[in-house]
């Protein structure tokens, strides 16, 4: 008895395997590849060669460029920014306030935040910037 076989090519690309792939690299590369997770407000920080990152012992002013203020990710306004930054210095005077202003905010709305705070009694200043240049 003979066995006969079909043996021809396949001339349809079979797509389902390459897609497969593709996801599975994706998966891989998003599961290892590491976040920075800042706090949710949207601001472009201007880059500098010696960005370092922030500990959890710190005080966050944020100003984005449609000049709204944030305290540690609450909004205030600017009447209430020192009186709330005061209080918090009262019980921790060791902290450092980190300025987070957008990078196309003015200098001069951004030396007005920290004359507030330097108001309220902070010592120690650092304005955040995104590493690299």
């Amino acid at each position: 008895m003979k066995i006969e076989t079909n043996k021809k090519k396949m001339t349809a690309f079979s797509a389902i395997s390459l897609t497969d792939i593709v996801l599975l690299l994706l998966i891989f590369f998003m599961l290892t590849s590491s976040y920075v997770v800042q706090p949710g407000i949207k601001v472009k920080l201007p880059k500098a060669a010696t960005g370092q990152q922030a500990d959890e012992q710190r005080i966050f002013l944020t100003v984005t460029n449609n000049d709204q203020i944030f305290l540690n990710q609450k909004l205030i306004n600017r009447e209430n920014l020192g009186q709330n930054l005061k209080r918090i210095l009262d019980e921790h005077p060791e902290r450092l306030v980190i300025i987070r202003a957008d990078k196309d905010l003015s200098l001069d709305k951004t030396i007005g935040i920290i004359d507030i705070a330097k108001l309220a009694g902070a010592e120690r200043f650092m304005i955040a910037t995104e590493k690299g240049l």
